[in-house]
């Protein structure tokens, strides 16, 4: 994992830091994290999957649409690597 260091953080902001760190039950350190994390991942981020399957409902694809792909597609077993 990466280190952070922080410098010239303000009496009040590292006060508050710490106050919010005890009502969370977490340390300082522990709570700068989880709100980096937050502000830089939030939960509403699009995710890909989620993207392509609200396209596929969008224009009304079902599965009967995607069996095509289960008849041309090549089902023989793929071969081990070798390393020879």
């Amino acid at each position: 994992m990466a280190i952070l260091t922080v410098r010239n953080v303000p009496d009040d902001v590292h006060r508050a830091l710490r106050v919010r760190a005890a009502q969370h039950g977490r340390s300082t350190e522990a709570e700068v994290r989880e709100i980096l994390a937050a502000a830089v991942k939030p939960d509403k981020r699009v995710r890909v999957g989620d993207a392509l399957a609200a396209i596929g409902r969008r224009i009304g694809l079902t599965d009967k649409d995607l069996a095509v792909f289960d008849s041309v597609r090549d089902k023989t077993p793929a071969k081990p690597l070798t390393f020879d």
